[in-house]
């Protein structure tokens, strides 16, 4: 066999050379096309195989292939006729083409090139359109799935899993070059990637058309992500796309078709007030692949040591008076109470000290379960169900997932966020579309506590119900909405809708839609009036992206229906997907050369194309098959491990060696095998409490006279060395802590191997969050004078005489966050006006004290700008 070429790690020849990405964005609608080059350097024929990553929400419209001179463009035909017609060219000697969305998610796509002859070369179209989603900061995100980690199937799930074929992203043997044209009726600000990106060249002197590249080089090693920030805030618009002139008026392509773009604006004397009741259920991801490291830098904070610094943050900012549950799920799942409980400090304590024991253990991906268990549990009266899902999305069984959430809608919102690369967009999306919630994904070096913060904001804005859309028309127009009723409204963010429009109106025609809605119990209503003559050059991603809404929902009726009818949802799904030229679930594009001329000679080779997935993602195996409960400490290694029971029973110091990626680590662990290596604290001198500060079992108030169990005051300098240990009091929380590990352990003989990772630096905001009571004060003792960088003798020494310490306390900890911590603001403004909200109740003195204060910090901070 010829092996020159591009090799995979198996030294097979890789029939893709390059991919080119063309971005062009119009306001916030993406069209994507994609050029795929093959070539055959080997000297046999070749098909090629390669399952790869789309936007979950994408409309995939066009399908070409180029061989020569002679485009073959795709036709879009039932799945099995077209596999079908596939096999049945390839049989024949012909060329063929296939493209087809997996059954199972539709984030995954499955491209075939068959019959490409020796020495030959073959370029593939792929076009789709998307609305970029809005961000909670007004930036409109855009992202390139690029990294495709294998999906845990449960036992027992519907369908066959997705069989991809991957490897790590420094490994991909093809090229990516990407480039983005942005256009807006208003001036383009910045853009924004987790990726190099040459400079913004600006194309007009309005900034209303940029364009922006990728940097060369691209290392498969993230999901390329825009984010593109428009300077005017984002304002209701209307777009009416004119039909197809070759197809039938009164078909959904014939006729023209409007998208509505609505930002509901809520009356500031309600939005002035957030609720203060509710019930929070925290759901966490603790399957294996939460082990890996958020991104690519040296600090290696991992995925799951970040989600339970966001539970910290979560925790503190909920308000007095709201129930909450924390439940995690791998291949089992757990819950820290049995039923949500009220919020308290002794309840707040309780789940912190649980939060703090979370690691990635629990082995595969199964949500369902948990799920099922969390809707069984009936609705605290007066407390609206508010439901965060934090997941790295790698799951097999997506449909079966969001058809729960949305059976389970009427009684609960959904919140989702997507941990890492890779994060399977249809189910992030799906979940909170489908839960009437808002979706996050936090990728690259972003941190998850402002995305999360910034969700937890609209779960306390009041419940928006009795959502209705009326629409006002000429007389002889009608209308047919494409979307499916509007779930959930927020402040500031946007609701879609398509519609068909049929009949005749005059240029002059105007249209009204009005959205009316109960908020907070009263009735209020937004208006837009948009003109019905539609816009020009805009072709035809308006009718797509409806029709594209209109499969979708189709496709889920079809499922909560299957087998209980004869077939006429997936009928119509067909058809509607052919007319319109988009895909589905029951459809895929074919292409067939039928130039008798090309008929292929001799046995034909499958070549797997691989996709980039994470370094640290370890084997396909080891995501499929499910894991065993706390069978290992390192689910993403290559070899699943599971302690012998004579070393379990003995509770004696083992070494341990772990296979990761080409490293070898290790270490000593003692004792505990059932709560995982990072569960169980190294003992140390003093019992610290959660987060590095001191437990107490009576929940009260803490003064400097107070003692730990063992008899020993607590000093400054106790208290700086406990903050050493970093921000949850463990001296074994993350990957980087070996080193610690390491030294404790090296009396009792243990060797350590090679270099180990610095110890990141702790985080000066955690630690002072860590110590807010429940009620919003904070206690005045040596472990804030710590957080705060002074020695409790200089705080006590700064208290105006008349004042309580722990008013004193609360206001040196806002002064410290406004002084200092104005940058991650978002991450603490909803515990700081808990903390607001407590010194009012106390209807103390705080001018004096704010002076005091900033005499004591160094700060200029003023009392309004604390809220007092």
């Amino acid at each position: 066999m010829n092996c020159c070429g591009l090799l995979d790690p198996e030294q097979q020849p890789v029939p893709l050379k390059s991919i080119e990405v063309q971005l062009e964005v119009k306001d916030h609608v993406a069209t994507v096309v994609s050029t795929l080059i093959y070539e055959n350097k080997e000297d046999k024929p070749i098909e090629a195989v390669f399952v790869f990553p789309l936007p979950g929400d994408a409309a995939v419209c066009h399908f070409s292939a180029k061989i020569g001179q002679t485009e073959i463009v795709a036709e879009v035909k039932e799945k099995q006729e077209a596999r079908e017609e596939y096999d049945d060219a390839l049989s024949s000697g012909q060329q063929a083409f296939l493209l087809e969305e997996s059954e199972q998610s539709p984030d995954i796509f499955s491209l075939k090139v068959g019959s490409l002859p020796p020495g030959e070369s073959a370029s593939i179209r792929l076009e789709y359109v998307i609305e970029l989603s809005v961000q909670a900061d007004d930036g409109l995100r855009f992202c390139l799935p690029a990294v495709l980690n294998p999906r845990y199937q449960p036992q027992g799930s519907e369908g066959a899993s997705v069989q991809v074929t991957s490897v790590p992203a420094s490994q991909v043997p093809y090229t990516l070059s990407f480039s983005a044209r942005v256009s807006s009726p208003r001036p383009i600000s910045k853009v924004e990637s987790s990726c190099s990106l040459d400079p913004l060249q600006y194309l007009n002197t309005e900034q209303t058309q940029a364009m922006v590249k990728l940097a060369a080089g691209h290392k498969f090693d993230r999901d390329v992500e825009l984010l593109i920030y428009y300077k005017d805030a984002h304002q209701p618009t209307a777009v009416v796309e004119a039909g197809q002139a070759s197809a039938k008026p009164g078909t959904l392509m014939g006729d023209p078709v409007v998208m509505l773009s609505l930002y509901p604006e809520f009356p500031q004397a309600v939005m002035s007030s957030l609720a203060s009741c509710g019930e929070f259920v925290f759901l966490l991801d603790r399957s294996g692949s939460m082990d890996c490291p958020t991104d690519n830098s040296e600090q290696q904070e991992t995925c799951i040591g970040s989600a339970r610094d966001t539970l910290l943050l979560l925790l503190k900012s909920l308000p007095m008076g709201c129930y909450f549950n924390i439940y995690s799920f791998g291949s089992t799942y757990e819950h820290i109470f049995p039923k949500s409980v009220k919020y308290s400090q002794k309840t707040m304590k309780e789940a912190l000290k649980k939060v703090k024991q979370m690691t990635a253990d629990l082995g595969g991906t199964e949500i369902l379960m948990p799920l099922n268990h969390i809707y069984s549990q009936p609705c605290i009266p007066s407390q609206p169900r508010q439901l965060f899902v934090f997941t790295d999305g790698e799951v097999g069984n997506t449909h079966q997932v969001i058809n729960l959430v949305k059976k389970n809608s009427a009684s609960h919102r959904c919140f989702s966020f997507g941990i890492g690369e890779g994060a399977s967009s249809a189910l992030i999306n799906g979940l909170a579309k489908e839960g009437g919630g808002h979706a996050q994904f936090i990728t690259g070096t972003e941190r998850m506590q402002p995305k999360v913060m910034q969700s937890l904001r609209f779960a306390l804005q009041p419940v928006v119900s009795d959502i209705s859309v009326t629409w006002d028309l000429p007389k002889k127009m009608s209308v047919t909405v494409l979307s499916p009723p509007i779930r959930a409204i927020f402040q500031g963010q946007r609701s879609l809708v398509y519609a068909q429009l049929t009949g005749q109106s005059s240029e002059a025609a105007e249209g009204c839609v009005t959205v009316k809605y109960n908020l907070a119990g009263h009735p209020s209503q937004n208006q837009l009036t948009f003109n019905l003559k539609p816009a020009e050059d805009t072709g035809l991603t308006v009718h797509r992206l409806g029709a594209r809404t209109l499969i979708r929902s189709l496709e889920m009726e079809e499922r909560e229906v299957r087998g209980q009818q004869d077939g006429r949802l997936k009928e119509k799904v067909v058809k509607l997907s052919v007319q319109s030229g988009v895909s589905s679930s029951f459809t895929a594009f074919i292409a067939v050369n039928k130039d008798d001329s090309k008929t292929i000679q001799g046995p034909m080779v499958q070549r797997n194309v691989p996709a980039p997935e994470m370094p640290w993602t370890g084997s396909q195996a080891v995501c499929q098959a499910p894991v065993k409960k706390r069978t290992g400490f390192f689910t993403k290694a290559r070899k699943m491990f599971q302690p012998s029971k004579d070393a379990a029973q003995h509770r004696a110091p083992v070494q341990y060696e772990y296979e990761m990626r080409g490293c070898i680590l290790r270490s000593a662990v003692q004792h505990e095998y059932d709560r995982g290596i990072f569960g169980s604290a190294v003992q140390h001198k003093y019992d610290r409490g959660i987060f590095g500060s001191a437990e107490y079992e009576d929940g009260g108030d803490v003064s400097d006279s107070d003692e730990y169990e063992d008899g020993g005051d607590v000093s400054d300098s106790d208290v700086q060395h406990e903050y050493d240990r970093g921000i949850f009091g463990s001296a074994v929380d993350t990957v980087s802590s070996y080193e610690t590990l390491a030294l404790k352990c090296g009396s009792a003989g243990l060797s350590s191997a090679g270099p180990l990772p610095k110890q990141p630096h702790k985080d000066p905001l955690l630690q002072l969050v860590s110590l807010q009571q429940a009620s919003g004060c904070w206690l005045l003792d040596p472990a804030l004078a710590a957080a705060l960088g002074k020695t409790s003798k200089e705080v006590e020494k700064s208290k105006p005489a008349s004042i309580k310490k722990e008013v004193w306390a609360t206001i040196l900890a806002l002064i410290w966050l406004h002084g200092f911590k104005m940058d991650a603001k978002e991450e603490w403004e909803l515990l700081a006006m808990k903390a607001v909200s407590w010194l009012r109740a106390q209807k103390a003195c705080v001018t004096e004290c704010v002076e005091a204060g900033n005499t004591l910090l160094g700060c200029r901070v003023q009392k309004d700008a604390l809220g007092l």
